[in-house]
């Protein structure tokens, strides 16, 4: 039996957004944009309700990047920020890095700066750092960040931030959520439309 075009395309669109599956509950703040203030009490952020404060008044807080001259870490007891084997302090991850229960991840540390060397952060670069928090749930979420580091250290902006919305679940950094079957049939009706 022949499929029509139409046909065929459901069927690629279907096989592509199964395939896709593993990465279709990847919740992505990609518009983020935090600055981070040189202070003390630095910024406290709700990464499941998009909110954030300058206090641990701040309802639901999962994260705490703060420091007037260091970029200091604060969690919630239990979680916190991904600390990279042989490192004192949070890691500066490499995409693709996957943030699960393998990991260490610290409630209270500092990001380590030297220049050059995988694992440290970098000035005037973007920085991926990975982290684990309670989310709504009651239960423990995977995430990661990517925050853009200025030429000093009090300089920063967390430009986006990803979780795995299933608790227990590793994350990938860099993962973001995949292309639904709507998107790719799209896609695939605009290509068509080129080609005539």
């Amino acid at each position: 039996m022949r499929f029509s075009r139409l046909a065929r395309h459901l069927a690629l669109a279907a096989t592509a957004a199964t395939a896709s599956v593993a990465s279709a509950d990847v919740v992505h703040w990609a518009d983020a944009n935090l600055v981070i203030p040189a202070t003390f009490a630095g910024l406290y952020i709700n990464v499941e309700a998009r909110t954030t404060g300058s206090s641990k008044s701040l309802a639901g807080w999962d994260i705490n990047p703060y420091g007037a001259g260091s970029l200091l870490w604060y969690s919630p007891m239990g979680e916190g920020v991904l600390q990279l084997p042989k490192y004192t302090g949070a890691g500066s991850l490499a995409l693709g890095y996957v943030v699960d229960a393998s990991g260490t991840f610290l409630d209270d540390t500092t990001s380590e700066f030297v220049e050059g060397f995988d694992g440290f952060w970098q000035y005037n670069a973007s920085n991926y750092f990975g982290f684990s928090f309670m989310a709504s749930d009651g239960a423990l979420h995977y995430a990661w960040g990517r925050m853009v580091v200025g030429a000093t250290e009090s300089n920063r902006v967390i430009a986006e931030i990803a979780y795995e919305s299933e608790a227990g679940v590793g994350i990938a950094v860099g993962a973001v959520p995949a292309p639904g079957a709507i998107a790719l049939l799209a896609l695939a009706g605009l290509s068509r439309r080129s080609r005539r």
